[in-house]
């Protein structure tokens, strides 16, 4: 039989294998490739490009608006003054005339744009270059910012940037031990390369983001640095700005003080009514009225009023008031010009009389001449302070009244002046539709209370202002039986002489704190809130209590002659 042989068939495909073995290989080279290309660093170097020709840097950011620099003196805009570097109360800006006016607390420092000379204070001052406006942004020399607010600024001709760092700042400085600190455009491996830093140069750290660092070079130039490649050093502290001398204010240290105003209308008083103020350290007569738009001044002072007091070892603070005439007001503080028109009359008149002090009393203003009233203050405090006078503000107890409390920004005019009086009276005033006392106790108090604490005032500049004077409140029926009120002011003696004249008998008002009378004549209810020893110790108390740095009174013809010291002995006995 035959023996039949099979052969395997050949199998077909072999080239197949081949095939996926090439695509493997192919997909695990590209799967290497790219994890290759996906953690080798870029190691491109490019040039920063922060969008300005001579860029701003602060806290290591880039500011939106550059400087401008000539030479190597560097200007830079206002916008980033006032609201990056926090200085907005600080420098003023009038675009209409060009006026530019810093301030501090005992330096006023005046320049025009595209003028070199300046005036500090009442002295020139030269400047290297002038404030200018491109493009309708003002630049300020760094000059003046750094000898005023202590900025450092930093100009790198290399590669144009600006640094700017503020006094007082405390940075946090880095640097790699070993090889170079490689700085990026962003915060990865594959952004280029900004700049390579030599081992152990610092560089300041500005922030951090996940895995890396802000940091800037000494360069200038900021970018991202890789956080495990950074050692932390040091802290740089940056110079910061000397505390300004303290002002003697008051320069009875150990007393309180012990104001009272002297109401002057049609002529002056004659000097010999402050023989005997028992305690009263401090005269302070209405003199000084503004009387136009543009800042003119009425003076109504008596040179022997003053040579009276200073013999009597009395402080003359005169009065300053807007006339309560709210348009004049709002001319008059609206433009540098008018402003320093006033400062410089007040000036000459504080030499003239021999004046310890300037008291402002404005009332009855606009609430949009807020900001205005405020610049005017810090721009007359440092003038005043370099003739050794005093400044002080007169404000109404907080409420809603526009013309007379909203207008008033405590908390700015509290940083700025020596002393703020509380002119805690009128809580019912003279055309009040309901009788009640001119000043209850804990609306006096509560008066107080909101300023040291909404508006942050110190209570050692709060000074209370308390009343000589009260109301008698008529209240009668008209023919609807509906009751009418009026009132009139009466002073301490007259009440005094009513209450004797016509025996009444005097309560105390646990509501209010004080005595009080009430009596019918001609078909009306007569009711009285008596001003007296105590009511006046009482307003004491408070000024004790919270540390204030006295009291004031206003005014002195409605005084009885026991009350100075009645009010002298309250403020000086211990509690």
């Amino acid at each position: 039989m035959e023996t039949v042989r099979y052969r395997p068939r050949r199998r077909s495909g072999g080239w197949l294998k081949w095939l996926v073995i090439a695509c493997g290989l192919s997909a695990m080279l590209a799967v290497i490739w790219f994890g290759w290309q996906r953690f080798e660093p870029n190691n491109t170097i490019v040039e920063p490009d922060y969008g300005e020709d001579y860029p701003l840097l602060y806290h290591g950011q880039v500011i939106p608006k550059g400087a401008l620099v000539d030479g190597e003196q560097v200007r830079i805009p206002i916008s980033f003054i006032q609201d990056q570097l926090g200085l907005k109360e600080e420098v003023y800006y009038e675009s209409k005339t060009g006026s530019i006016v810093l301030t501090t607390s005992n330096k006023v420092l005046r320049m025009q744009t595209n003028t070199l000379t300046a005036k500090l204070n009442k002295s020139p001052y030269q400047l290297r270059i002038a404030a200018e406006v491109v493009d309708k942004t003002a630049y300020i020399p760094t000059q003046p910012l750094q000898e005023l607010f202590g900025l450092q600024v930093s100009y790198n001709p290399s590669n144009h940037i600006v640094t700017v760092l503020s006094a007082g700042d405390a940075i946090q400085l880095g640097a790699k031990k070993k090889g170079e600190l490689t700085i990026r455009r962003g915060p990865s491996m594959k952004e280029p390369i900004y700049e390579r830093i030599a081992a152990s140069k610092e560089v300041r750290i500005w922030g951090e983001q996940e895995k890396w660092y802000v940091v800037q070079s000494a360069d200038g130039i900021v970018g991202y640095a890789d956080k495990s490649s950074v050692a932390l050093t040091k802290m740089e502290q940056i110079k910061p700005l000397k505390d300004a001398p303290v002002y003697p204010a008051w320069k009875a240290v150990g007393s309180k003080i012990n104001l009272t105003w002297e109401a002057v209308y049609m002529k002056a008083p004659n000097p010999d009514v402050i023989n005997n103020l028992t305690g009263v350290n401090v005269v302070s007569p209405t003199w000084f009225a503004l009387v136009d738009g543009n800042g003119s001044i009425q003076s109504k002072a008596d040179k022997a009023y003053v040579d009276r007091a200073h013999k009597l070892n009395m402080q003359v603070w005169a009065v300053f008031s807007n006339s309560f005439d709210p348009d004049l007001t709002t001319k008059a503080l609206a433009s540098a010009e008018s402003r320093l028109k006033m400062i410089q009359q007040l000036a000459a008149l504080a030499q003239m009389y021999k004046l310890q002090g300037i008291n402002l009393d404005f009332e009855n203003v606009y609430t949009a001449d807020k900001a205005n009233l405020v610049q005017f203050v810090r721009e007359l405090t440092p003038y005043m302070h370099e003739m050794g006078v005093v400044v002080s503000i007169d404000v109404t107890p907080k409420s809603n009244s526009e013309m007379w409390s909203l207008f008033l920004d405590r908390a700015a005019l509290g940083k700025v002046v020596d002393y703020m009086m509380v002119m805690a009276y009128d809580e019912h005033w003279a055309a009040s539709p309901i009788s009640g006392s001119v000043a209850s106790l804990p609306w006096t108090e509560q008066s107080i209370k909101k300023i040291l604490t909404e508006d942050g005032v110190p209570p050692g500049k709060l000074v209370l202002g308390m009343p000589l004077y009260t109301r008698q409140w008529t209240e009668k029926k008209d023919k609807e039986g509906k009751t009418v009120v009026t009132s009139k002011t009466l002073g301490m003696e007259a009440v005094q002489k009513l209450i004797a004249q016509r025996g009444l008998k005097q309560v105390i008002d646990a509501e209010s704190g004080q005595r009080y009378v009430e009596y019918t004549a001609d078909g009306a209810l007569q009711r009285i809130w008596i001003e007296d020893s105590l009511s006046m110790k009482a307003r004491v108390a408070l000024v004790k209590k919270y540390n204030l740095a006295g009291a004031a009174t206003w005014q002195r013809q409605f005084q009885s002659d026991d009350i100075w010291g009645i009010i002298h002995q309250s403020l000086t006995k211990l509690p």
